[in-house]
């Protein structure tokens, strides 16, 4: 059963072409890594599965909802797609347990008090109970991470993206981040994970998908990936960052 179809999707930038003829899907459950060099379009790629980038070409289809249809509703589409940025996007001046609530009262309707309950659990998930009141300046960056990611766990999303959730932090606080990424693709999360940590990728991934130039290169089980790269673009790119 597929949550995420990407059909032959093209993007422009102006003349430039970031995206090309890119076509892949994610089933149910599953946890896919997109990797490849910076500028091969994988950022982009998973930002147009919930619009935050127009694609001009090809279709995209989350649960059934074509995403690049006019009438979809997409600030609701959004609070289905859960999204983890590089930069943890918190409100500065807001408590952590009040960034945690904020869509659940605004988007979702909930009532504050129950807002804050969910908030507080899910805070315990990430294990941050002891700092919902501290203002996100006052924590570290891998816990500032763990924040944003009970915050996109807060709207009860069908699948979560992330882009590149641990490429802002100091190396001894990306563990932090990526256990709390492992226990949700244990649990069934249904991700797609824009990533260079290709120790997360062979621990949960069941698939890879390898870009280059805004194309899909190849998209395969990690096993495959792994043991034998058909690409000698895959082969160069997996040569550097698994030997570093």
């Amino acid at each position: 059963m597929a949550m995420i179809e990407i059909k032959s999707i093209s993007k422009w930038f102006g003349q430039f072409q970031a995206l090309k003829e890119c076509t892949t899907q994610v089933d149910k459950g599953e946890v896919v890594v997109v990797c490849g060099p910076s500028g091969s379009g994988k950022s982009t790629l998973i930002k147009c599965v919930n619009a935050l980038e127009p694609i001009q070409q090809g279709e995209i289809i989350v649960d059934g909802i074509r995403v690049n249809d006019p009438k979809t509703d997409l600030p609701k589409l959004r609070s289905l797609v859960g999204m983890v940025f590089q930069h943890f996007e918190l409100f500065p001046h807001m408590t952590v347990l009040d960034n945690v609530s904020l869509g659940q009262v605004k988007v979702l309707g909930r009532k504050p008090d129950e807002a804050a309950e969910n908030s507080k659990k899910l805070l315990h998930r990430v294990g941050l109970s002891h700092h919902a009141h501290k203002h996100p300046g006052q924590l570290s960056g891998g816990q500032q991470q763990r924040v944003a990611i009970a915050r996109a766990l807060a709207m009860n999303p069908i699948c979560m993206l992330f882009d590149e959730p641990t490429s802002a932090l100091d190396p001894e606080m990306i563990n932090e981040v990526l256990d709390v990424m492992v226990e949700l693709a244990q649990e069934g999360m249904t991700m797609m994970v824009v990533t260079h940590e290709m120790g997360f990728a062979k621990k949960v991934a069941h698939r890879v998908i390898f870009m280059d130039a805004g194309a899909i290169v190849e998209d395969d089980k990690k096993e495959e990936f792994f043991g034998s790269p058909r690409s000698e673009r895959a082969q160069q790119f997996l040569s550097k960052i698994l030997h570093h």
